[in-house]
């Protein structure tokens, strides 16, 4: 299985390459992309720079084009697409019907990949976008049960590639709008679930209070770990008692399912991050390389070693970590 890896600059493209990267995704500096952060991602120019690298290393770049496009930014979508396809990128990630249209109509050549935002959970939905769009691949979304997986993986038209590690998105991808009601700004248009224009840390006597514009997410102890505030991970006051009513901060580790996974036919891990610092993509990269070395030299007695999950676990949301909907015993 391809090892698919997150880079949000340059230093983390390099992190991910050294570390083992197959191939590592990124995004255009604007709204094109899931992770419109400032500071984060690429001009036309770096993503040159990290193609050269990656062409000398035999590793893939991949563009994430991922937001669903509006009628007012229908050109800055679809130069995003002409620039890609220019600079040779292996794929282009993309989710709306109306883009991946315009990449098949006007670059019949560039290799389209459906990303997680197209929300692709049954063999129908990847029929009409293998058949419409000619996807060579799809990002499963986070919702599935393993059971589920291995059953589409057995039937899919295109290759599948599945989350491996990291933040989880509680909703079914594509269709979030939890931020929208806050800020105004969908995630899946804007491209940040909580925009940092919104964000507000204030100090309070026995620590800090985070808002998402001037709404209370969550309150910290002096000695507690603050997370970035997120409406589906923040702590609110539902029946008398405070706690996380959607869903608490933590990680997706899928490290034990490597070896069904790989039965299966997926075709690649993906690891979650491109919002994450250099020193994170090293580090989850460099874990799961490892992993998928072990399962490759040895399928049959492959096991999770305790220093990969020590590891994982230092650079998880929460200092905790799930299968998520992996992991449905009653199903």
């Amino acid at each position: 299985m391809d090892l698919v890896c997150p880079a949000g600059s340059p230093a983390a493209f390099a992190a991910a390459v050294e570390n083992g990267a197959d191939a590592v995704y990124v995004g255009f500096r604007d709204g094109t992309n899931a992770r419109n952060f400032a500071g984060l991602n690429f001009s036309e120019s770096q993503v040159q720079v990290a193609i050269t690298h990656a062409r000398a290393n035999g590793v893939k770049v991949f563009v994430a084009l991922n937001t669903y496009l509006q009628a007012e930014g229908w050109q800055r979508w679809r130069q995003a697409v002409d620039r890609a396809a220019a600079l040779g990128v292996d794929a282009v990630i993309a989710a709306d019907i109306g883009l991946l249209d315009y990449a098949v109509q006007r670059h019949p050549q560039l290799r389209l990949h459906l990303s997680v935002q197209g929300s692709a959970t049954n063999l129908e939905a990847l029929r009409f976008y293998a058949e419409r769009f000619g996807i060579r691949r799809a990002v499963l979304p986070r919702v599935l049960s393993l059971a589920q997986v291995q059953r589409l993986a057995g039937r899919s038209p295109v290759s599948l590639e599945v989350f491996g590690f990291g933040s989880l998105c509680i909703m079914a991808e594509g269709r979030c709008q939890l931020s929208s009601y806050v800020t105004g700004q969908s995630p899946n248009t804007c491209g940040v679930c909580s925009p940092a224009s919104h964000v507000r840390w204030e100090d309070i006597a026995d620590g800090m209070e985070s808002r998402l514009n001037n709404v209370l997410i969550d309150r910290f102890a002096a000695d507690e770990h603050a997370g970035y505030p997120t409406i589906c991970k923040g702590r609110y006051r539902v029946r008398g008692s405070i706690a996380h009513a959607l869903e608490e901060p933590v990680s997706l580790n899928t490290l034990s399912l490597l070896p069904q996974l790989a039965r299966a036919g997926i075709a690649a891990i993906k690891l979650e991050g491109r919002q994450r610092s250099p020193a994170y993509v090293a580090r989850v990269t460099g874990v799961w390389r490892a992993a998928l070395d072990a399962l490759a030299r040895d399928p049959e007695g492959f096991h999770v070693q305790d220093e990969w999950q020590v590891s994982l676990a230092a650079v998880s949301e929460g200092a905790q970590t799930t299968l998520g909907a992996y992991d449905r015993p009653w199903q």
